[in-house]
């Protein structure tokens, strides 16, 4: 029973960093449409590097939940 409680208790901590994530990609792309906002002719160069950022962070999400998985089915 203890190690059960265990697995749980380590998968939440590892869930804990989407938070973050989504905070991340809030902010990557606020600051897209306020940029976009406020130079539309700069949207070519923008979006492409607004689009990196959200999937390095996108990226984040994905190893969190790989930890998860791998502490509760390990």
């Amino acid at each position: 029973m203890e190690l059960a409680a265990a697995k749980m208790i380590g998968a939440g901590l590892a869930v804990i960093s989407l938070f973050g994530v989504g905070i991340g990609i809030g902010n990557i792309f606020s600051s897209l449409i306020s940029s976009v906002a406020r130079n539309p002719a700069s949207r070519g160069q923008v979006f492409g590097l607004s689009m990196l950022g959200f999937a390095l962070v996108e990226a984040v999400a994905l190893y969190a939940l790989l930890i998860a998985f791998l502490i509760l089915f390990t």
